[in-house]
């Protein structure tokens, strides 16, 4: 299921609707609270959003793992000296990728980083 179904989804049990048939829900479900419907709705731009984002430019490797030796020339630029955004614009990726990856490889300490590790809370 794509992001723009699920968005779908979301959007239609907020409206009251069978995603799958468009009929009308009971009137006593869950999804007549104001909250519950109002949640709905944000997930729905929430996933709309991520799915019309698009990757930096010059970052054409977005999300596609890490291989050995991609992490070996990785390394191997770092020891070099090599400026992190020059080592990003190689390797294709975000300036974030390559200090996360340098930060899970034990190169760099999370309070190296210029960028926000947005997996863990700030």
């Amino acid at each position: 299921m794509t992001m723009q179904s699920q968005a779908e989804v979301l959007h239609a049990l907020a409206k009251g609707l069978d995603p799958s048939s468009g009929e009308a829900l009971e009137a006593t479900g869950v999804w007549r609270e104001p909250g519950i419907a109002e949640a709905l709705r944000a997930g729905a731009a929430a996933l709309e959003a991520r799915a019309s984002r698009t990757p930096p430019p010059g970052a054409k490797q977005v999300g596609q793992p890490w291989t050995p030796q991609e992490e070996h020339r990785l390394l191997t630029a770092f020891a070099a000296g090599v400026a992190l955004p020059d080592i990003a614009s190689q390797h294709q990726r975000s300036l974030t990728a390559i200090e996360a990856r340098l930060e899970r490889l034990g190169k760099i300490t999370a309070e190296q980083r210029v960028t926000r590790n947005r997996f863990t809370a700030a």
